[in-house]
């Protein structure tokens, strides 16, 4: 695996936050509660999640609620039940305030990130995906607020490029979840060869071996058995869970073992 770098992760966590901002400067009166594509969440919604993770991070306990959250039918876990209790805390706070609780938050844990030493980013935390050091914990947040900013973008019909600097970085998380979503989600068989042949602003190919399990690999062994080419943009909606395959198939092509392939396509959402 290749060595984290601090300076690029936080550079694209504070360039996304930058652009959290703008996204959220421009909504007004009742666009604040616009429907997003994740169930049960409003723009407002949204917000309030990214204030509640940052101030989780910084030490600030989520506020008291008297709803049991762990019956919403979209908490499907305790990570979703501690967001939840963000979501339902913030829930009262006028647009405004939640763009300065955003604004604070995030001035906050910049400088609570520009303080910590080499040691503090390399020793090992508690993270969405296990125990992991803690630069790892930010490239997770620059996704986790790639993804919303991707959210936010489709709920009120604001383009945004999805390259750069921040989809990179964010893309990371994905790729390193590929090989994972093809061996045990897509559950090919022992011998596939995949390509996701990848265009749109995140263009490239990814190659997954299954040789006893599966692996990214920089190459194939010998021509692929299955590839699977679609735009980066559906990609990482369905990497999110935020569209299904079944709503996407002309917009998916797949070449040899098809069978494989739609299996895999089927089983592509891996966030929690």
């Amino acid at each position: 695996m290749t060595a984290l770098q601090k300076e690029p992760i936080l550079d694209a966590l504070f360039e996304e936050w930058e652009v959290l901002d703008q996204l959220l400067s421009s909504v007004s009166g009742d666009a604040w509660f616009t429907p997003s594509p994740l169930p049960g969440w409003t723009v407002h919604d949204i917000a309030a999640h990214l204030i509640g993770t940052e101030s989780m991070l910084a030490g600030i306990p989520a506020p008291h609620t008297t709803v049991d959250v762990h019956g919403f039918a979209h908490v499907r876990n305790e990570i979703g039940a501690f967001n939840e209790q963000w979501v339902e805390g913030l829930r009262g706070c006028p647009g405004s305030e939640m763009l300065e609780r955003f604004r604070a938050i995030t001035e906050r844990r910049r400088s609570e990130l520009a303080a910590m030493t080499d040691e503090m980013f390399e020793a090992e935390t508690a993270t969405p995906v296990g125990p992991a050091p803690y630069l790892r914990f930010m490239r997770i947040r620059v996704f986790d607020c790639w993804m919303h900013e991707l959210d936010l973008r489709e709920a009120l019909g604001v383009a945004g490029n999805e390259g750069g600097t921040r989809g990179e970085t964010a893309f990371e998380e994905i790729a390193g979840a590929v090989a994972f979503l093809v061996g045990k989600r897509g559950k090919a068989p022992e011998g596939s060869r995949i390509t996701f042949e990848l265009t749109g602003p995140l263009a490239r190919e990814i190659h997954v071996a299954v040789d006893g399990r599966a692996a990214v690999v920089d190459e194939l062994p010998s021509a692929a058995t299955t590839t699977i080419t679609l735009d980066s943009r559906l990609f990482t909606r369905l990497a999110g869970g935020r569209v299904k395959a079944a709503d996407h198939r002309d917009a998916v092509s797949i070449s040899g073992d098809t069978a494989v392939g739609k299996q895999i396509v089927d089983n592509l959402a891996f966030t929690i």
